[in-house]
């Protein structure tokens, strides 16, 4: 539920003043069990400050949309690769030119596992190629490994998974975002207003 908490949501709590860093600071405490917490952040800049709290609201959105769509995916690339691997067998059943526009798409999902790979400091060609050799062959579940060699791993066995509604909104805004771009047919220079320029200016 979102919105202002109930009188029987905050409960009790006790006031007391103390220091903190230096600073004098309002604390209220509640022995008994509460649904609201507060979190304090502290940092030695601004910047770091503000950084830390990206995380938190990170975090809490994540925990957010988990509460809403609890649906999870195999995490490290390893959805994408496996939508890539899809997408191609579906190409298979088109003989005309959509198969090239649908291999281009399936390509351009590899991207994620090819930044994590390169990021990683592996080969990305060669952790791409054996994901997708694993994905073909009903592994599904093969993601990048960002630890050991040869970089490819179980993402089951490891535990890394991403939630599904997160994965479903960044391919939408792509899509999207890449649809826009190939719309454009014109563009137009804006050019400063006014006619030419008299002798000696």
């Amino acid at each position: 539920r979102l919105g202002a908490p109930t009188p029987d949501e905050m409960g009790m709590a006790n006031v007391k003043q103390q220091s903190v860093g230096g600073r004098t600071v309002t604390v209220f405490e509640n022995d008994e069990k509460s649904k609201i917490a507060t979190l304090v952040l502290r940092a030695s800049t601004n910047s770091v400050l503000n950084d830390l709290e990206r995380a938190v609201d990170d975090g809490v959105h994540a925990v957010q949309m988990a509460c809403k769509d609890g649906r999870l995916v195999y995490g490290g690339g390893a959805a994408e690769i496996e939508c890539a691997v899809q997408l191609d067998q579906f190409a298979d059943s088109h003989p005309g030119l959509e198969q090239y526009a649908i291999r281009a798409f399936a390509k351009s999902l590899e991207c994620v596992a090819r930044i994590l790979a390169d990021n990683a400091g592996w080969e990305a060609l060669q952790v791409v190629a054996d994901l997708r050799a694993s994905h073909v062959t009903g592994k599904n579940d093969m993601g990048v490994d960002i630890d050991q060699q040869p970089g490819v791993k179980s993402m089951k066995d490891a535990e890394i998974y991403d939630l599904m509604s997160v994965k479903k909104s960044a391919l939408k805004l792509a899509v999207e975002a890449a649809t826009t771009v190939l719309k454009v047919d014109q563009i137009i220079m804006s050019k400063k207003a006014g006619g030419p320029k008299m002798p000696g200016q």
